[in-house]
Formats: C-alpha cells, sequence, structure tokens
C-alpha cells in the first residue's frame, strides 16, 4: 500500500485491521529501537495474534524497555509510588512481559539485534530469535527477512507546507528501512505499509528527523496516544566508574568530537569533562593523584589535554544521551559544524572565522581545489550563510543581488570580484553542534528538548546512522567533521591480547547487543586524528567475591585484537595502538586489578609473549579498591552518587542503598542468626519511623518481613539516622 498522502485513524485497532488487509496474516513488523515504539498500536497487534494462530507475527527491533514489576511485598512498597511519579500512563509492552514470563504464542517472535543490558540471560527464546548484526546494517538485515510492516511514533506539526511529521527520537533506521521496503514494493516482491503514531510529548526535532505526510501510509492520531514516556532512570556512579571518567576525559581534545553511551561509566567521563572545565585545579590535582600525568603525559599531550574547553567539542553519536545535554549546559559541547567539506576543513584549518566572512575565504576555497559551484554546493553554502539569500543560482552562474550574472566559479577573477563584494553572507549558520541515531533518557532531559527554541533545537540533528555511525555516506565531509574523534564505548571485558567483549558470554549467551560499537572503533582507526576508547573496569565485585574483567583469553569476542587501541580501567590508560603483543600485554597487566596481576602475569610468561624476568613495575602494583578511595578522598565532595539528580528522592535515594545491603545481607547471613536478631531486637530509632512507614514496615506481619524490617531499621542507623 504506497498512497500520495496517507490515511488517518483514530484508533488502534483500526490501524491492525488495515495492516492485515494490506500485507495479509503473515506480518513481518520492523519497530525502532527504544522509545521510538508505537507501545499502543503493538499491543494491539500483539493481542490480535494471541487470539489467532492463523496470524503469525514477527517483530523485528532492539532494546525492547520495560518498566519494572516490583515482586515482593517490599518491592511493591518501595516502587508503587516511584513507578507512578516517574512513569504514570506510559503504557506496557505486552510481549516483553509474555517474553520474560516465557509465554509467547507460538505464532509470535520477538527477533532482536540489541537486548536491554542483561534482560535476556537465561532466556532460551530469546537467545535463539537474537541477531548479531551492526548497527548501520540492521535495516538490511531486517528488509532481508521480509519484513512488511514499518511504525513509529511521531511528533506533528501543523504549517504552511501542510501537517509535517518528526520522526523524533529515532530517524536512526527507520527512514532507511521504509526505502527499502518501498523498493521491494516496486519490484512486486511483497506488499507493504508504512505507519506513524502521533506522540506529542516527544520533543519535534527538524533537519533530518523532519518528514512529510507522504512518508506514511496510514497515521494514527487521538490523544489517548500521548502518554508518558519512557524514562531511563539514572543509576549511581561509583568510585571506579569517576576514576575511569577522569582518565577518559584527559584524552578529550579541546576543539575535538565526542560520542559517549548512556549507564555510569558515560556519566563518570561526562562529570569529569565538566569538572575539568569548571574546576580545572582540581582537577588537574586528581589527575596527578591517579598518576595519569605521570604515566600517560605523552599520550595526554598528543591526542588529549587537561585545559579548559576553549573552542568546545561536538558530538557525533548513535544514543543522544542526557550527558551530552549536561555538556551543552556547562559550554563545552558547542563547536559546530557545517554540511560542506572544504568550508569545515577552512575553519578546522583557522583559515575561515564563521562569525566573520571576509572575501579572502574565495582564494581559500581555491586553494583546497574548489572552483566551480555547483547547484547542490550552492543550495548548502547559502542554508550556511556563506552566500547571502539575495544571491541566486542559475545553471551554472551566479545572479549578484543587483543583477549582475557571473559564472559560478571562485577561480574567476571577473566572478569573484562579483561575488566578493556582493554574495557572501556576513556570517555563518545553521551550524549543528550534535548529530544523533537515537535519544533515550531521564525525563528532565526530554523536558529539555521539549522547551528549547525551534532555533536552539536546530542545532541538534537526529539523522540515520549510516550518516552517524561510519564514513561511507561521505567520507570527505565526515572525515573534517570528526576531527579528533574520541569514539568513548564500554566494554565487560578485555584479553591479555587486546580484544575486547562487551556483548556476550564465551557460552555464547548474548548480554546486550554489538550495536555500534564496532562501527565507531572501526572509524576511529579510519580517521586521521581519531580514537576509540574502551571503558572497561577492571574487576567485579559480587558479594564476598571478586573476579578480573581483565584475563588472559576468553571464548568470545566482539572487538578483535588487531583493531584495539585505547583501554582504560580505573587504574589507568593502556594505548594499545600499533603495539607489538609483548607491550600490549604489559600495559594491560599495568591496568589490572593487583589482586590478579599475579596470576596474569604468569599465564602471560607460560605463552611465551612475556619475558620469563619480566615483573609488574612497582607503580602498578598497588591498584586496589582501597588505594583508589584513598586517591580521591580529598576531593569526595565532587563526585556525588548521581551527579546530574536523580529520580528518586532524598528518602528513596537512602532507603535504595540500605535496601540493597539488606538484599544481600540476606542472602548470605544465617537464617537463624537473622531471626534471633530479630526477635531480641529493641525499639526502633524514632528517625527511622519515616522510612519504615514509607516501606509499610511501621510493623510487620510475616517472618520475612520482620527479618527485612529489622535489617532495614540496622542498616538506615548505620547509614546515620538516629
Amino acid at each position: 500500500m504506497t498512497s500520495a498522502m496517507p490515511s488517518i485513524c483514530d484508533d488502534v485497532e483500526i490501524a491492525v485491521d488495515q495492516i492485515i488487509a494490506t500485507v495479509g496474516k503473515d506480518i513481518r513488523i520492523g519497530l525502532p529501537l527504544g522509545l521510538g515504539k508505537p507501545i499502543e498500536l503493538i499491543n494491539a497487534l500483539y493481542a490480535r495474534a494471541r487470539k489467532d494462530p492463523t496470524l503469525s507475527l514477527t517483530v523485528f527491533t532492539a532494546l525492547s524497555l520495560e518498566k519494572p514489576e516490583p515482586g515482593s511485598s517490599i518491592e511493591k512498597a518501595f516502587l508503587g509510588p516511584f513507578l507512578e511519579r516517574v512513569f504514570g500512563d506510559c503504557p506496557t509492552l505486552e510481549y516483553v512481559r509474555d517474553q520474560r514470563l516465557r509465554r509467547l504464542p507460538a505464532n509470535v517472535h520477538i527477533v532482536e539485534f540489541y537486548f536491554k543490558p542483561g534482560s535476556q540471560m537465561g532466556n532460551p527464546g530469546a537467545q535463539r530469535d537474537y541477531i548479531s548484526t551492526n548497527y548501520t546494517f540492521a535495516a538490511r538485515d531486517i528488509d532481508q527477512r521480509g519484513c512488511n510492516v514499518v511504525a513509529q511514533t511521531v511528533a506533528k506539526r501543523e504549517t504552511s507546507q501542510g501537517t509535517l511529521y518528526s520522526l523524533s527520537c529515532n530517524p536512526d533506521t527507520s527512514p532507511e528501512l521504509a526505502a527499502l521496503l518501498s523498493a521491494a514494493a516496486q519490484r512486486g516482491e511483497r506488499k507493504i505499509i508504512r505507519i506513524a503514531q502521533v506522540q506529542q510529548n516527544l520533543p519535534y526535532m527538524a533537519n533530518d528527523a523532519e518528514v512529510h505526510a507522504d512518508a506514511f501510509d496510514l497515521v494514527v492520531d487521538h490523544p489517548r496516544y500521548t502518554t508518558t514516556l519512557f524514562s531511563t532512570p539514572r543509576m549511581p556512579v561509583t568510585t571506579p566508574d569517576y576514576a575511569i571518567g577522569l582518565h577518559a576525559s584527559s584524552l578529550l581534545r579541546d576543539g575535538g568530537t565526542l560520542q559517549v553511551g548512556i549507564g555510569a561509566l558515560g556519566d563518570g567521563v561526562v562529570q569529569a569533562a565538566r569538572l575539568r572545565h569548571q574546576n580545572n585545579d582540581a582537577y588537574v590535582d586528581l589527575l596527578n593523584r591517579l598518576g595519569s600525568l605521570t604515566h600517560h603525559a605523552k599520550l595526554i599531550e598528543n591526542f588529549g589535554g587537561t585545559t579548559p574547553f576553549q573552542r568546545g567539542i561536538y558530538s557525533t553519536t548513535e544514543m543522544f544521551v542526557d550527558g551530552l545535554m549536561h555538556l551543552y549546559k556547562a559550554g563545552i559541547l558547542k563547536r559546530k559544524v557545517y554540511d560542506f567539506w572544504a568550508l569545515q576543513q577552512l575553519i578546522n584549518d583557522g583559515r575561515c572565522d564563521p562569525d566573520a566572512i571576509t572575501p579572502a575565504i574565495l582564494k581559500e576555497l581555491e586553494s583546497l581545489g574548489v572552483r566551480v559551484i555547483r547547484t547542490q554546493d550552492f543550495e548548502v553554502l547559502q542554508h550556511h550563510g556563506f552566500f547571502n539569500e539575495a544571491t541566486r543560482y542559475d545553471h551554472g552562474y551566479l545572479i549578484a543581488p543587483d543583477g549582475t550574472r557571473v559564472i559560478a566559479n571562485v577561480a574567476d577573477p571577473e566572478a569573484r570580484k562579483v561575488i566578493g563584494a556582493q554574495c557572501l553572507g556576513t556570517r555563518l549558520r545553521n551550524g549543528i553542534l550534535l548529530h544523533g541515531g537515537f535519544f533515550l533518557g531521564p525525563r528532565d532531559f526530554y523536558a529539555w528538548l521539549r522547551d528549547m527554541s525551534d532555533e536552539e533545537r536546530a542545532q541538534i540533528c537526529m539523522t540515520g546512522v549510516y550518516k552517524v555511525n561510519q564514513l561511507d555516506h561521505n567520507p570527505r565531509l565526515y572525515k573534517a567533521q570528526r576531527q579528533h574523534a574520541r569514539f568513548v564505548n564500554t566494554g565487560l571485558m578485555v584479553t591479555l591480547n587486546g580484544s575486547v567483549a562487551s556483548d556476550g558470554l564465551e557460552n555464547g549467551e548474548v548480554i546486550s547487543g554489538v550495536g555500534g560499537q564496532y562501527n565507531f572503533v572501526a572509524m576511529a582507526h579510519q580517521l586521521p586524528t581519531g580514537r576509540s576508547i574502551l571503558l572497561i573496569r577492571a574487576a567485579r565485585e559480587k558479594g564476598e567475591n571478586s573476579s578480573s574483567n581483565v584475563v588472559f583469553n576468553y571464548g568470545h569476542c566482539t572487538i578483535p585484537r588487531h583493531l584495539r587501541d585505547i583501554v582504560i580501567t580505573e587504574y589507568g590508560i593502556a594505548d594499545l595502538r600499533a603495539k607489538t603483543d609483548n607491550e600490549v600485554i604489559k600495559a594491560l597487566l599495568n591496568i589490572a586489578d593487583s589482586r590478579f596481576q599475579p596470576a596474569l602475569l604468569a599465564q602471560a610468561k607460560q605463552s611465551g609473549k612475556l619475558e620469563a624476568d619480566y615483573e609488574i613495575p612497582a607503580a602498578f602494583r598497588q591498584n586496589t579498591p582501597q588505594a583508589l578511595r584513598e586517591k580521591l578522598a580529598p576531593h569526595k565532595a565532587l563526585f556525588p552518587d548521581f551527579p546530574f539528580g536523580s529520580d528518586f528522592t532524598e528518602q528513596e535515594a537512602l532507603l535504595a542503598k540500605c535496601l540493597q545491603k539488606v538484599k544481600s545481607r540476606a542472602a548470605k547471613e544465617s537464617k537463624l542468626k537473622l531471626l534471633f536478631a530479630t526477635c531480641t531486637a529493641g525499639a526502633a530509632p524514632a528517625a527511622v519511623q519515616p522510612y519504615l512507614e514509607r516501606m509499610q514496615l511501621v510493623s510487620a506481619g510475616n517472618i520475612a518481613d520482620k527479618v527485612a524490617r529489622q535489617l532495614l531499621i540496622e542498616e538506615l542507623v548505620s547509614a546515620g539516622v538516629r
């Protein structure tokens, strides 16, 4: 079904009927990852499939989000008010719930290329239906599997041009997939339908995210589908996260480019960058305490810096996270890029001041080999203010404001004279601070985007990952824009040969997915001044047990050793590019947790890759959590658990900490001992009563609740509530 203008309906059930009428009962629907899923539509389609076993439903997507569902009475008491406040009337994705409960019907398959991290561990059905693919290949692979429906949420706006729609949070793959489906339909291979569901709480993003109504065959539009957006609560940032962030922030080049992801490690990088910019003395002191300015001085000098950001940075990122919002507010995310390669190159070289366009720039363009101005070149340059609005282009000629007609060639002396005198603008405009594929984050992030003026929001260009995650679409332009790129991503483990596991385990179980990580690592190697930075916590703690994330070898690999570049743990930076295996092993041993260094050292020697008499330098043999805490202690106030705020109230934040400890103690300590302590406990201090009321534990009914109540009291008192 393809038409010039879409049909409009006000009910998702009508849309489901239309889908079946158009493509039949073998429905293969492509949905955006994350926030862009039309929840009510897919819920209605899924409900229809559950009722009708003759209907085959395959959902192609990634990052299916689920609101937390409390289990025990204590979890309900804690999470209930929080969920109501944060998620409001945000609907639940029914297929996600049934997938988690292992009750998907046989005629429904959820095929994903990226899981919410850890959400599908131990789920055989989800593991079997996982597709391992790079983000930039997702649209191609979904099309290849016969996708015949594409649907997503959109924002809309009435304009003088008619109704316009914004793909808002997800122009990442949907337009590319829709184009592939349309081409398949034109070849007669399948019938297709393209659907939009209006969600007016989405920020209206312009630029590449804005589309005309003819991008869809059917639009579902009713106010009841404008509900609370799914938000991601911020996670606490730990001491290792902050140390990793400090190391990474010293590799950011002023005037460069940044890609950074979601989560505590990303937040650690952002907070450290803010500290570098706003409290530089403390920042430098911290780097000295961590040994960065001693052990990594040359690397920081050659590729990063420690001074405040004067030129600022630009971001190209598959995921636009709220951390980038905080860099914008701090005055760090401020370097603008322009969509004409030569103009961007002149800016990079300091030969063009964006705030003062002069005739001299015409000679500079010629020096780069730009002479003839083509139609498309003129349109882009005029969009950016290089040519003034009164100048026109006509079949290879420029028409100056006074009507003079000259050849569109900046190397022609007569043309250059007229262009310099009449046709140039005074300053550049419409620069872009950030190119992003999709966004997802907390509530204040969405509010910030919505509350921006159109002019301010236009500095953000949400676009396809075929642009953001690679150079192929326009290599010359993207190389010019992405100068000094630092692609910062996270990994689970690094082996001593420099390969990294980020998305799965050696038994084949998928934790998340490759996503765009490979794309960014590969792109860093293609860019003359680019670097890939992978952040990995040196160790993982589970109760009283700990294990190293720096390992000798591992049976799964996301980033192969031949793409090794920079790896950072809380204990330092390992620059692995262009290094021998021997040098790589030594660099990684230096940033491993010292509790595991002896065993790793022995394995490396046994392999023959390390000299038999080699010893780890003394400066790197004190890599312990306690030593790390002591190094950061003088500036502890600069590292709050939630540097950018939290959806938890102060009371909830403390309860969350204490409840985690309660859960750990309940799992480890003797049940008899816990029961005895509960039975012999005295009265609860008055100061803890509000917390007990919040948890509905003023009086506990069953034994389990009584034990939990007593443990919570003890943890609250230990935290200072007396």
